[in-house]
């Protein structure tokens, strides 16, 4: 009954759910989607000679970030999310956050790549991000997509904390902030 009772208060909210619980469940039960900044990766931006495919030359995950990413993970699969689709940004340290979540295979997705320096593809990535969790089946499974705090703030209008979930619900060609998870240090 409670389930029931959460998901008829999903179906008919227009205004943030407040508690995680709810957003757990709303994360469960579809049309919904998490989006995930990466978790603590110390420094702004990246380094001069940044190269895309080459770990070496990015900021990357601190081992306080790699462990709350695991973290995360538990998290998630406390809540009964075990699986989900798991687009990532391609940079590393968006990669490993996806992969260290633990709940399955993680697509390297360019339209969740940062625009930090490039701040004119702000629009265009956001349209592709819109229509990817548009078309996204999220009854069959949740939908994370791990992410950039640029890229997340254009999408939302939450500037997330690293590690932070800001889960969104899914309104056609819209998305709609439900509410913020905090990470766990």
């Amino acid at each position: 009954m409670r389930n029931l009772m959460t998901c008829l208060l999903l179906l008919f909210s227009t205004g943030a759910i407040a508690d995680d619980e709810s957003l757990w469940a709303a994360l469960r039960a579809g049309g919904h989607v998490a989006l995930m900044r990466h978790a603590p990766a110390p420094g702004i931006g990246d380094p001069a000679g940044f190269v895309l495919g080459d770990c070496s030359t990015q900021r990357n995950l601190s081992p306080a970030g790699r462990a709350q990413a695991a973290t995360t993970g538990e998290r998630l699969r406390a809540q009964g999310i075990t699986r989900a689709t798991i687009h990532s940004s391609r940079w590393c340290r968006c990669l490993d956050t996806a992969r260290l979540l633990g709940l399955g295979p993680v697509i390297p997705t360019p339209a969740l790549d940062s625009f930090f320096n490039e701040r004119d593809h702000a629009a265009e990535r956001s349209a592709a991000v819109r229509a990817l969790v548009r078309d996204a089946d999220t009854a069959a499974g949740p939908l994370i997509l791990v992410t950039h705090q640029v890229n997340i703030t254009a999408l939302s209008g939450v500037y997330p904390a690293s590690g932070e979930l800001v889960v969104m619900r899914i309104a056609g060609d819209a998305l709609e902030l439900a509410g913020r998870i905090q990470p766990l240090p």
